[in-house]
């Protein structure tokens, strides 16, 4: 309907292909990528694509037009649900700030995993002491070798001994 449309006649889009390029190209600058990097990313994603391509959808006047496999590639690579790729960037973000958020969100990410990985290596060694218990005194002794702090060490044995690292 004629009411629809703002004076100018375009309906302004929440998700476009404009919002999409924009976003690939904000989030390549973020994570400091060349765009043959993200091509290349892009492509062991498993859709071809080379740098040419990138730009192109990035500074291409008009635009290259982005088909679904490859917003679904990009998404995967910035590791971006779909519908947050075809956002429009957040205003009061600068690249520094992007920056740094990504970095803060990658390491929370990391600390995460290296928990879960410590929970279950502290889990598997109680479950060995409970069936060997012969060799719990052993095992906090190469604790102790292989962290070289007997603070660490210590804390390591006491969630060994608690059974778990949460």
């Amino acid at each position: 309907m004629a009411g629809d449309r703002p004076e100018g006649g375009e309906v302004p889009l929440l998700y476009s292909e404009g919002n999409v390029a924009a976003r690939v190209a904000l989030e390549r600058e973020v994570r400091g990528w060349s765009t043959t990097e993200l091509a290349d990313r892009v492509t062991r994603a498993g859709v071809k694509m080379n740098q040419t391509a990138v730009w192109r959808i990035e500074n291409g006047t008009p635009r290259r037009r982005i088909n679904l496999d490859e917003a679904l590639a990009f998404s995967r690579v910035f590791e971006l649900p779909l519908e947050e790729l075809m956002s429009p960037p957040l205003e009061g973000l600068d690249i520094d700030s992007r920056r740094l958020v990504q970095e803060a969100v990658e390491a929370f990410y990391e600390a995460r995993d290296a928990r879960d990985r410590l929970h279950h290596a502290v889990v598997a060694i109680a479950d060995h002491i409970k069936a060997h218990p012969d060799s719990s005194r052993a095992i906090h002794e190469q604790c102790l070798r292989l962290m070289g702090d007997e603070r660490d060490a210590r804390t390591l044995s006491g969630d060994i001994e608690d059974g778990g690292h949460y």
